[in-house]
């Protein structure tokens, strides 16, 4: 558990709030027993002096008188002498008092008090008191009130860690939303304010997922009803005699198809990225797939790659993005060449030309282009290229050394 989740913060207080009735239940006896303890030694301290002038100023003292006096105490005269001698032998001194009149004695004793009173002229007798309680029965009360409170502290823990539970269960499927998956369900029974938050976040998922599926659907319909005319376009342009007419034509398609393929690659990312394909795939097989895609002269392109480097990635958009850097490292290099190198922590794409303009960020926003862009193109490639890599959990970099641009997909988990 964190320290700084709630449940840490509302256990600390709640065991707080325990220590602190610990603490005052610790007080409570101190004092109690302070009490107790000055109330019984006044009590018998009275006895214990009323008792011993007795035997003092009577040499013969009448045990039914005596009886008599101590009975206005509440006390007891013990006569039978075994049980006399098994209470003095069996229970506990609590406290002893010596006066030149003689000394008193408090015994516990199965739980009793009893007060053994030893005249200066050799009387003795033991008293048993009626009227207090020990101090040991006293302290049940007090032990049973606070074992209330405690329990009733700990019962209201758990209900209110049962009443915020499930915040867990909606911080999950929060972090599930952020990864990208739609398939939540925070829905609750419960009619408190966190089931509110669960099924209010529950209903607003199920409409972004409704319009997603909406926008898919449209989207796929409007590149299938383009790509129909454009193709009947091109076929139409090629059977045009040789001209600029035909090349003009043949150009407005191929940049509408372009622009076609390069949406759907978007609208791939953007809306099922949360569905990648990812496998184990070779590196050098992925850039085989996206030198392929770009229908570029192998002689223009120079790779150096790890030995037997794996990579989880989703091969058709990967090969993509990688398929986009070659395009732009040929079609904006000086020698029209581009370089790979890759290892287990990065793949570089090097060029040679002029240094970028603007900061990497700038080029990675849709439809921005530099200077030296090629009109025909839309100025989607590192948009493309970023948003796959982020789909990837990667991030694209670059660096300007010795007359090269570079370009690097880092932050690589190859597969050992």
């Amino acid at each position: 558990m964190k320290k700084s989740s709630i449940f840490y913060s509302i256990t600390f207080i709640f065991l707080f709030a325990a220590l602190g009735v610990y603490v005052g239940y610790l007080n409570l006896l101190k004092y109690d027993k302070q009490k107790y303890t000055q109330e019984l030694n006044e009590r018998y301290s009275i006895v214990s002096r009323v008792t011993l002038l007795k035997f003092l100023n009577h040499t013969d003292v009448n045990k039914d008188d005596l009886k008599e006096e101590l009975h206005v105490y509440k006390m007891q005269l013990i006569e039978n002498p075994k049980r006399v001698e098994k209470i003095l032998k069996e229970g506990e001194l609590l406290q002893k008092i010596t006066t030149r009149i003689g000394s008193s004695s408090i015994y516990y004793f199965r739980k009793n008090n009893y007060l053994w009173i030893e005249a200066a002229n050799g009387e003795k007798v033991l008293l048993e008191d009626h009227a207090f309680k020990p101090y040991r029965t006293q302290i049940l009360y007090i032990k049973l009130i606070f074992a209330g409170i405690l329990l009733g502290l700990f019962l209201t823990y758990l209900w209110t860690i049962r009443k915020i539970k499930p915040i867990k269960k909606i911080k999950a499927e929060i972090d599930k939303f952020a990864s990208g998956n739609l398939d939540i369900d925070c829905r609750m029974d419960t009619n408190d304010e966190i089931a509110e938050v669960g099924n209010a976040f529950t209903h607003a998922v199920e409409q972004i997922r409704a319009l997603n599926n909406s926008r898919r659907l449209f989207l796929r319909n409007i590149m299938h009803e383009l790509k129909t005319p454009i193709t009947k376009g091109m076929i139409s342009a090629e059977m045009l005699e040789d001209g600029k007419q035909k090349e003009r034509l043949i150009s407005v398609f191929q940049r509408l198809e372009s622009l076609l393929n390069e949406f759907s690659a978007i609208e791939q990312i953007t809306i099922d990225g949360s569905h990648l394909k990812k496998r184990i795939y070779r590196l050098v097989d992925v850039i085989d797939e996206a030198i392929d895609l770009s229908m570029a002269d192998p002689k223009n392109i120079e790779t150096t790659l790890q030995r037997d480097l794996t990579l989880k990635v989703d091969f058709k958009l990967f090969s993509i993005a990688i398929k986009n850097m070659i395009d732009n490292g040929i079609k904006y290099s000086e020698d029209g060449r581009v370089q790979i190198f890759a290892n287990s922590h990065a793949i570089s794409f090097l060029s040679k030309g002029e240094k970028l303009e603007h900061p990497l960020s700038y080029y990675t926003e849709p439809f921005t282009q530099g200077s030296q862009s090629d009109r025909n193109s839309f100025g989607l490639g590192l948009y493309i290229v970023d948003s796959i890599l982020k789909a990837h959990h990667l991030k694209l970099e670059y660096d300007y050394q010795d007359g090269y641009n570079i370009f690097k997909f880092s932050d690589l988990m190859p597969i050992l």
